[in-house]
């Protein structure tokens, strides 16, 4: 019975046959094929628990750029039944030990950009790390490093299987599958607990309002350690898509990406839209964007100037945007601002639909559309947790929650009120359309003269 749970390697049997003989993943000049890919997982996991006995519930850190070996290497955790925590790779080594003596991993895996954190670490003993056992590289190193690097390496830890592979991958206490660290407005890393089913409703999610399929080519712009990046990684190894990696973002090498590989898909913020377009007014002959059809963009709303910038030079894209948090597992609301297979798209962001409420001046902010199938929404106007018409407290509920903040009892983990809502820390209001406006954090709330008073607004005024 243990089977019928939700587990984030249930993809690997479809993605080895629908991808037996064309590549899943490409990494620069490497290419592996979805049958080559679903076997190197299962051989990973075994080296993880075989020799370095890594099993359920145990937390293995990663520091790296993306890669093919970096989601090879989350899949191979969660395999196991272990729980994968990515530190940023922009972090210093002081937020990075931090982070690690929060969640006390087993195995810290680095890659070149973050090997001298695992050398402080072999170097100085810390004893609120007493947990970490095992220090691996990830992939092969380069030959600079590679007599200089006291550890092994994930492609030498391989314990090749014999005859075909069964899938027999285990869960974690709780159903956890990652630690994904976000700072949140107190500056410190937090770990929000993140379980196998939050990572596939939110993965379901958004191959239902993007239109994610087999035939589309991923783009890699999003870091590994974002939960933005891995919840839409996942959602494309559900549908068995192909994965092309970049290190890291930079926008000559993303359109240079689109353009070899026939990029169909790709994830954005509004930086990287911004720089997108300032690189692409160099290329007066560029045509590469033709091949995208589909953009999903957070990190904020895209400015209208963005907006018709990304337009004209992806004219075949599906643009949507989505609100979201980690402690949700990414997005909680979609939005299409543009669909060029609808002849009537949707009017600007900055109209306000018929509503059936009375409009009050404190009813302003940005739309940030309508929540995803599984997720309810909820708006609390005061502190006694009451509900009417108006601008409150953002609280959200379902099935993409997280478990709760690593390390913390569940009364602070969860963040929530009666019936298991959770307090997202925003400030909005929904209007008779269903569609959800965003005002502002409710941590920068100021009272003059009796009013509430939002920074977005005084910045937007």
């Amino acid at each position: 019975m243990a089977f019928s749970k939700s587990h984030i390697c249930q993809c690997l049997s479809r993605i080895s046959t629908l991808r037996r003989d064309s590549p899943v993943t490409i990494t620069g000049n490497r290419r592996i094929n979805g049958e080559d890919f679903a076997a190197g997982v299962a051989a990973l996991a075994r080296g993880l628990s075989e020799e370095l006995g890594v099993g359920e519930g145990d937390v293995v850190a990663i520091a790296a750029l993306n890669s093919d070996w970096y989601l090879e290497l989350l899949l191979a955790i969660a395999y196991v039944g272990g729980i994968a925590a990515p530190l940023n790779y922009r972090w210093s080594f002081e937020e990075a030990r931090y982070a690690m003596e929060l969640v006390g991993p087993t195995v810290l895996v680095v890659d070149e950009s973050c090997y001298v954190w695992s050398l402080e670490l072999q170097n100085y003993k810390n004893t609120k790390l007493q947990s970490l056992t095992s220090h691996v590289f990830l992939g092969d190193p380069s030959s600079s490093l590679s007599n200089y690097l006291n550890m092994v390496t994930t492609n030498t830890i391989k314990c090749l299987l014999d005859g075909p592979q069964a899938y027999d991958y285990r869960w974690s206490p709780k159903g956890i599958a990652m630690i994904i660290f976000t700072s949140g407005t107190t500056g410190r890393p937090k770990g929000v607990a993140i379980s196998h089913t939050s990572l596939i409703v939110q993965s379901l999610a958004k191959i239902a309002t993007v239109g994610y399929g087999d035939d589309d080519v991923y783009l890699h712009t999003a870091p590994l350690c974002h939960i933005g990046g891995i919840s839409t990684c996942l959602a494309m190894l559900m549908v068995g898509a192909c994965h092309v990696f970049l290190p890291k973002f930079e926008a000559r090498s993303a359109v240079q990406a689109i353009e070899q590989y026939h990029i169909t898909s790709l994830i954005t913020v509004p930086t990287m839209v911004a720089d997108l377009l300032s690189t692409l007014r160099e290329e007066r002959r560029w045509t590469g964007g033709e091949s995208v059809k589909k953009i999903l963009s957070g990190g904020g709303g895209l400015s209208n100037e963005l907006l018709k910038g990304a337009s004209h030079v992806f004219p075949n894209a599906k643009i949507v945007s989505a609100y979201g948090m980690t402690e949700a597992c990414s997005s909680l609301t979609f939005m299409t601002n543009r669909d060029p297979t609808v002849q009537n798209p949707r009017k600007s962001l900055g109209t306000i639909p018929t509503i059936d409420i009375d409009p009050t001046p404190d009813m302003k902010g940005t739309l940030v559309g309508k929540p995803a199938p599984h997720i309810e929404l909820r708006i609390s106007v005061n502190d006694n947790g009451e509900d009417h018409a108006g601008v409150g407290r953002i609280l959200t509920r379902g099935p993409h929650v997280m478990t709760g903040y690593w390390g913390q009892i569940p009364a602070e983990a969860s963040d929530s009120g009666e019936g298991g809502w959770l307090d997202t820390g925003d400030i909005g209001w929904m209007d008779g359309c269903g569609d959800l406006w965003l005002v502002g954090r409710s941590k920068g709330r100021i009272k003059s003269g009796g009013e509430n008073v939002y920074p977005e607004e005084v910045q937007n005024t």
